[in-house]
């Protein structure tokens, strides 16, 4: 099985559209009779629904329509099967924007996996409402905007980052552990493109100290959850998810150790699956294809 992230040359296609036949024959005779050799074909249907949703990948070297016109050239097949579809190249580098405040354990994490080179991306900047993970920034390279923000100013320093967003223009943001509530006008502008990280299953113990509250309930796991933000609060279309265990010999400071090793895997897991264009969304929920 090849990936996004793999194979240099290769044109991605998520697919959902009303169940009924011949889905797989027409997406799959249209690359075959072009010249494209499929590296990766998943779909799934969802019975309940009658919904169809399929991931297909092919090798573009010696593939008749060139990139320009694939997304028009397929819109002919598309259109009379009332299909919604993505269409991505695996070639292209996005431009991921990390939001962040004072907890650094996601941020070096993904940072870790960007200088290593297992992620394909740009970071042009990090955005932060407190000063601490500057230095961080710096030591990475990495442009740094320190942006604080209140309940006063909110709106007025969300425009300032829209505008700083604006000039970059990244595919999507990541939330790595940035502790503001991000407004629906500015999710609005990155539909099913911002990624938080969230320290549970959502939507146990929500509040600013979720590991004392889990530790007074003498939980036996716990978990972290990584979604898209919309505009209901911790509520988005969930990516990945993980546990870890816990038992009564373990005491608050463990719990948050333990707990934080969750959310950067969790996290990290969530990035990979979006970079690699395996994640297709359906009202709130999504189909992961990996």
């Amino acid at each position: 099985m090849t990936n996004a992230l793999s194979s240099p040359d290769a044109a991605i296609l998520l697919i959902s559209c009303p169940d009924q036949t011949g889905l797989v024959a027409a997406v799959t005779d249209f690359i075959f009779r072009n010249g494209g050799n499929i590296l990766y074909l998943d779909q799934h249907v969802d019975q309940e629904e009658g919904v169809f949703f399929m991931r297909v990948e092919w090798a573009l070297e010696g593939f008749a329509i060139p990139r320009a016109a694939l997304a028009a050239a397929f819109g002919a097949i598309a259109a009379p099967r009332q299909m919604h579809f993505e269409l991505h190249f695996s070639s292209d580098v996005p431009k991921m924007a990390v939001f962040v405040s004072k907890q650094g354990h996601c941020l070096y994490d993904i940072l870790a996996r960007w200088q290593s080179g297992e992620w394909r991306v740009e970071i042009p900047v990090i955005v932060s409402n407190h000063p601490d993970m500057e230095p961080v920034a710096r030591a990475f390279g990495i442009p740094f905007r320190h942006l604080p923000i209140s309940r006063e100013t909110r709106r007025a320093v969300e425009d300032e980052q829209l505008a700083l967003l604006a000039g970059i223009q990244p595919d999507f943001i990541v939330l790595a552990r940035y502790m503001q509530i991000v407004s629906p006008e500015f999710i609005a502008h990155y539909p099913n493109r911002i990624i938080n990280i969230h320290h549970s299953f959502l939507p146990a113990f929500i509040g600013a100290k979720p590991y004392h509250a889990a530790y007074g309930r003498g939980v036996k796991i716990i978990g972290a959850t990584s979604h898209y933000v919309t505009a209901e609060l911790d509520a988005g279309p969930i990516i990945e998810q993980d546990i870890a265990r816990v038992n009564h010999k373990d005491t608050v400071e463990e719990l948050i150790r333990k707990g934080k090793d969750v959310e950067k895997l969790v996290l990290a897991r969530a990035v990979t699956c979006h970079l690699r264009r395996e994640v297709l969304v359906h009202g709130n929920k999504t189909i992961i294809f990996n």
